[in-house]
């Protein structure tokens, strides 16, 4: 049985109705209409349609989450009623360590498009969390407000589409890679600083080592190339896989490497040598995604086989679990930022029959083989 803390069976004591929203007196209270001065007689005096924005701010629960646990509160989402008066009290995932099932994200908020439309290839949060970017096979960077979900700017970045796009740990410098084999490093303010011809083939993954001192890029030109970053020069070549090198991450804590891609293979490599390690957790079809959990032991993979596979570093020999997707391709794989055992994965169902449910997005937990 669920247990509510101490703070949220204070508040359902005693409670009959839902609290009033602030600012309500319990009377019917007359809003003020707003008039068009339009030129044309039929405008005038006609009331203007009010247009209201979904705004999802959680800095208020964030503010509201830490003054509860300095009086050492309990906190829970838990059985929290459904009424807008609770907003405040729908807390970051940061405060509910111990629940995950109440980060699943299954409501859909808000559809954001640009007036000129193209495939988005990548996307990230920018490092405060307020705005959202996305890179698009026009090569624009796109930036939307994370809040509102409208449209922010736009800057021309890239000749041709972007295929992949990293920011550094220190939150300073974001690196993205295109079609024709470009890397350009960018500032915060998405000012261009460098430049690098990095591949002959499209760029197809990048990410930075623990100490952002250096990079990894993967190409469709079967290498991974690893570069110092402040130089922008290149020090190793990963050379290994037979076909296009489709998903790459470094890893959290240690100087290791894990890459994946057409060859269906899976590779472990070191950075320092350039040297492979291990082949391993053979996919029936493309790996296309790769990602390791924070904790350093775990590395999920997802590919074109319907199947995510889950990995131990300390035992690599063996799938930890193997979870299938049924007809699903797998395109992306995410950890959760703060639940160690919870990602989710986005792709696609070559089944005509079944294309209603295309671009599905599944939650797991490493716990349970089916989805949540």
């Amino acid at each position: 049985m669920n247990q509510q803390g101490p703070y949220m069976q204070q508040r359902y004591q005693n409670q009959g109705n839902a609290r009033p929203m602030p600012g309500y007196n319990g009377a019917q209270q007359q809003r003020p209409q707003s008039y068009t001065q339009g030129q044309d007689d039929g405008d005038q005096g006609q009331p203007k349609k009010q247009m209201q924005r979904k705004t999802i701010d959680y800095y208020g629960a964030t503010v509201r989450g830490l003054e509860l646990r300095a009086g050492g509160a309990t906190m829970s989402l838990k059985n929290l009623p459904s009424d807008p008066s609770y907003t405040v009290d729908v807390f970051p995932p940061i405060f509910v360590p111990n629940e995950p099932e109440t980060s699943l994200t299954t409501r859909f908020i808000w559809d954001a498009k640009n007036k000129v439309r193209y495939p988005i290839n990548v996307i990230r949060w920018m490092p405060e969390g307020r705005w959202l970017i996305t890179g698009s096979s026009s090569g624009e960077l796109t930036l939307w407000n994370g809040l509102t979900f409208k449209f922010e700017s736009i800057l021309s970045a890239h000749d041709k589409p972007i295929r992949a796009m990293e920011w550094s740990h220190d939150a300073q410098w974001m690196i993205t890679g295109d079609h024709g084999g470009i890397i350009k490093y960018f500032q915060p303010n998405l000012d261009n600083v460098k430049i690098i011809q990095g591949h002959r083939e499209p760029v197809r993954g990048l990410s930075l080592s623990p100490s952002d001192a250096k990079f990894v890029s993967a190409s469709e030109d079967q290498q991974l190339k690893v570069w110092d970053f402040r130089r922008g020069e290149q020090e190793q070549v990963l050379s290994g896989h037979s076909w296009a090198v489709r998903a790459v991450d470094w890893h959290p804590q240690k100087g290791l490497i894990v890459s994946g891609g057409k060859d269906n293979i899976i590779k472990l490599w070191d950075p320092r040598t350039g040297s492979c390690i291990s082949s391993f957790g053979r996919h029936n079809n493309s790996v296309t995604s790769l990602e390791w959990n924070r904790n350093g032991n775990w590395l999920i993979s997802g590919g074109r086989d319907h199947c995510i596979k889950l990995f131990d570093i300390r035992n690599l020999k063996e799938e930890l679990r193997n979870y299938s997707t049924e007809k699903r391709e797998i395109h992306s794989i995410a950890w959760h930022p703060i639940h160690e055992t919870l990602f989710a994965s986005g792709g696609t169902i070559g089944d005509n029959n079944m294309a209603n449910d295309e671009g599905t997005i599944q939650f797991w937990t490493t716990d349970e083989e089916k989805q949540r």
